[in-house]
C-alpha cells in the first residue's frame, strides 16, 4: 500500500505543477493582450519591452505572482 500512496502523491504533485503552468500561461497571454491594446493608445515601445521582460521573469519563476503584480503596477503607474 505504501507504494500506491507514494505514486498517488507524486501524481497529485505533478498535476498541481501542470495546473500552475497552465494558469501562468493563461495569465501571461492575457497580460500580453492587455499590454498590446494600450500600445495603440500611446504606450512607448520601452514600456512594452519592460512589461515583456517582467512577464518573462515571472514565467521563469524569478518573480513571484505578488512581485510581478507589484512591479507591473509600478511600471504602469509611471506613465
Amino acid at each position: 500500500m505504501v507504494g500506491g500512496a507514494g505514486y498517488y502523491a507524486g501524481k497529485k504533485i505533478q498535476e498541481g505543477r501542470e495546473a500552475d503552468a497552465d494558469r501562468d500561461a493563461r495569465l501571461d497571454e492575457v497580460e500580453t493582450q492587455q499590454a498590446a491594446a494600450p500600445a495603440a493608445g500611446g504606450m512607448s515601445n520601452d514600456m512594452i519591452d519592460q512589461l515583456g521582460k517582467l512577464g518573462q521573469l515571472h514565467e521563469q519563476g524569478v518573480l513571484t505572482d505578488d512581485e510581478f503584480a507589484a512591479q507591473k503596477q509600478k511600471l504602469l503607474e509611471s506613465t
